[in-house]
């Protein structure tokens, strides 16, 4: 069975750190570009970070640019992003997602796998 798994979210503080997993079971992650997308209480999924199968290129959404950092480990078939300086506006669930090609990675409509997400709360 065909299986992305997040893990790591949890309560902060803004200002602080989480680092999210991506892991995958039943396929071969090192031949897919890899996303985070979140999704924030009343609002629409919005893609955070894509990496390419390699590794070898990246890319940033805005709003998180300079805080958050993907990166993947293709031998533990796993995808990370850690999350610095987090916000209270960074409060969503964070999915992950895998394509096959790094340039369907801008949208949630370009994915073929997705996770069931990861809570993350940034609050005092």
């Amino acid at each position: 069975q065909l299986q992305l798994v997040e893990s790591g979210g949890g309560l902060v503080q803004p200002g602080g750190s989480l680092r999210l997993s991506c892991a995958a079971s039943g396929f071969t992650l090192r031949y897919y570009a890899v996303g985070w997308f979140r999704q924030a209480p009343g609002k629409e999924r919005e893609g955070v970070s894509c990496i390419e199968s390699s590794g070898g290129s990246t890319s940033y959404a805005d709003s998180v640019k300079g805080r958050f950092t993907i990166s993947r480990d293709n031998a533990k078939n796993t995808v990370y992003l850690q999350m610095n300086s987090l916000k209270p506006e960074d409060t969503a669930v964070y999915y992950c997602a895998a394509t096959s090609l790094f340039r369907l990675c801008v949208s949630q409509y370009g994915m073929d796998y997705w996770g069931k997400g990861a809570l993350v709360t940034v609050s005092s």
